[in-house]
């Protein structure tokens, strides 16, 4: 049956039982109120004659009166009385009352006469008035219930549109965003441009023989710009747009997700050629079998689906897919091959080039001040990303309203790159002995980073804490290093062991304490690395852990290390070589460089935030410190 039929006859079933069942109570209410109305006129009827109230009156103190019948009230009565002209026969009389008055009563009751008062009967039209009220009540209550439950997902209006796809579609999607306002993924600009090229100019492909690309997979961190990129797609191509997430895919009930799948695509072969995206596809198209003894559930049948469509038997020209996602490694081979997703676009965190131009986009409607350079914002800032950029100047224009000023400053996004790196900032700890450790803690690290050549240059060191930390020391690498070499790891670690090092020094092995506890940590990671993973360690180049160290349910839970439990033990005895060798070298620096420490810490208290010029200004005095090479001019190469 057709859906609309039966949507329809779903509607006009119980309507038709309701009015049955009203017409019924009707019929008989109006019954017994005609018998009893047809009845008391019967009555009323038979009477052969009238009589005077006055008479009948006579004839009760008489003793004539056999019975009375009352009507309408007490204005009618019909009686039956023996009547001297008839030969005493019993006759039936009708009599005017002028009321039911007491006195009448008390006559008849006296008179030992039987008398009956009959009610006064509405007539049919109230009756029937009346017996509709409560069907009605009860038809407007069912209506508005469907209509309120209609409007509500699984609701009767939408029994029938779970298998319906739940795309967003577009004639022609006005994102209002292009391809000039996506700024720091030059390459994936490119090649998503051939993309629009192929949809706008068919004809300069195919004359050569070029085919048509089917999908193209964008991969990359979160916040790189993969849906912005897709909303570039859609607004410069000027064709049909479809977009979902692949979470609208799945549902409780079996087999909705392949019906979506087939119903998006027959919207899209209708309105071809057009333009899907589907964003975070990882939701669907997960590797198949990846459950407990592999598993046939509905998220695989809806994978399935989607394979078949995107080139199975049928094929489907004339559309193309665009998909995100941030965990390509999880993701199913069938689904990654060429003739799905035939091009496979990396959209990774910008470079410092990247940077600028992408604060270029978002400064545009920022009041920024004169002496405020986007340049030096761009070198501060590496490893973010296009949304944390964004996040960046939002937070340091709600700074710059809070404060009252005019227009953003280097002092508002420092505090904002502090906050969103490091958290919300806290109250200022007190002078006290916790205060004076915390500062030999952080100058500790800053001492270290400073003297070692290959150690990023220290930014600034303060005692205001942020989220969990009392006291922080930043550094600020110059440019983007996309290589570290050795010497830069065996520096990371002696900074980082340059806090518990200046507890050891100054207060002793017994009053060191849990503020180094993530330094530790950290420590440990990168020595590890260096040993299973990067092949700098005794052991030689060799790679004895994977890069990813999460389990994928079904496919790695059951995987077993190759590694040999000697093996292991020599992997351990390496880090711990490689840790208290850069600990002793820690230990050294700040055993000679005492006296700077504590002038250094002293400022610290006074001022509790110091930067990193006045730093090394302080240092050089006392020793010499390595000069680091820093590119200048990098945004001009």
């Amino acid at each position: 049956m057709n859906p609309k039929f039966r949507s329809i006859a779903l509607w006009i079933i119980p309507m038709v039982i309701i009015v049955l069942l009203t017409w019924q109570i009707f019929s008989n209410s109006n019954n017994n109120s005609i018998n009893t109305t047809n009845t008391s006129v019967a009555a009323r009827n038979t009477a052969v004659s009238k009589m005077s109230y006055g008479r009948f009156i006579d004839y009760i103190d008489s003793g004539k009166v056999t019975s009375v019948d009352i009507f309408e009230g007490g204005k009618t009565a019909v009686v039956e009385a023996v009547e001297p002209q008839f030969d005493n026969r019993v006759q039936r009389i009708r009599v005017d009352l002028p009321g039911l008055t007491p006195e009448l009563i008390s006559r008849l009751k006296e008179q030992s006469i039987s008398f009956d008062i009959h009610p006064p009967k509405d007539p049919p039209s109230i009756g029937f008035i009346g017996n509709l009220i409560f069907p009605a009540f009860l038809i407007i209550g069912l209506i508005l219930l469907a209509r309120r439950s209609s409007s509500m997902p699984g609701g009767p209006g939408q029994a029938m549109q779970f298998g319906k796809t739940k795309a967003r579609f577009a004639m022609e999607a006005e994102t209002g965003v292009n391809f000039d306002d996506v700024a720091g993924v030059e390459e994936a600009k490119q090649d998503l441009q051939e993309v629009v090229t192929f949809l706008k100019q068919p004809e300069r492909f195919t004359s050569v023989g070029a085919k048509i690309p089917k999908g193209a997979l964008l991969v990359g961190p979160p916040g790189t710009g993969k849906t912005l990129l897709a909303k570039a797609i859609a607004g410069e191509a000027g064709v049909p747009f479809f977009s979902l997430s692949g979470s609208e895919f799945v549902e409780m009930f079996v087999g909705v997700g392949a019906s979506r799948v087939r119903d998006l695509f027959k919207r899209a072969k209708e309105n071809s050629p057009c333009l899907i995206f589907i964003d975070e596809i990882d939701a669907v198209g997960r590797q198949r079998g990846a459950g407990i003894g592999g598993g046939n559930d509905e998220r695989e049948q809806t994978l399935n689906q989607l394979l078949t469509e995107m080139d199975g038997f049928e094929g489907n020209s004339g559309i193309i897919i665009i998909a995100a996602t941030n965990r390509p490694d999880v993701l199913d081979s069938a689904l990654l091959r060429p003739g799905r997703f035939d091009r496979q676009v990396t959209v990774d965190a910008p470079d410092i080039k990247g940077r600028l131009s992408i604060l270029n986009v978002h400064s545009k409607n920022k009041k920024l001040d004169e002496l405020l350079s986007l340049e030096s914002i761009a070198r501060r800032t590496p490893g973010f990303t296009g949304a944390d950029l964004a996040n960046l100047l939002n937070e340091a224009a709600i700074l710059t309203a809070r404060r009252r000023k005019e227009s953003i400053g280097i002092k508002e996004i420092d505090d904002a790159v502090d906050r969103i790196i490091a958290g919300m900032e806290g109250q200022p700890l007190t002078d006290g002995r916790s205060k004076r450790l915390i500062a030999y803690h952080e100058i500790g690290h800053a001492i270290v980073g400073s003297l070692l050549k290959d150690h990023d240059p220290v930014q600034k060191v303060t005692l205001i804490p942020r989220g969990q930390a009392k006291g922080l020391t930043w550094f600020s690498p110059d440019e983007d290093q996309m290589l570290v070499s050795r010497s830069q790891l065996t520096a990371r670690i002696m900074g980082a062991l340059g806090g518990r090092a200046a507890e050891d020094v100054i207060f002793g092995t017994g009053e060191v304490t849990t503020g180094a506890g993530g330094d530790i940590q950290q420590v440990a990671s990168m020595a590890r690395q260096m040993v299973t993973r990067f092949g700098m360690s005794r052991l030689g180049p060799i790679s004895l852990e994977n890069d990813s160290q999460e389990v994928f349910i079904g496919r790695d839970l059951m995987t077993r290390t190759e590694m040999s439990d000697s093996i292991a033990q020599q992997i351990d005895e390496q880090v711990r070589k490689i840790v208290k060798t850069c600990y002793i070298a820690t230990i050294e620096i700040i055993s000679k460089n005492r006296e700077v420490i504590d002038k250094l810490v002293d400022l610290l208290i006074e001022k509790e935030t110091i930067d990193g010029e006045e730093l090394i200004n302080v240092l050089s005095k006392y020793t010499d410190v390595p000069k680091k090479e820093r590119t200048e001019n990098i945004l001009a190469n």
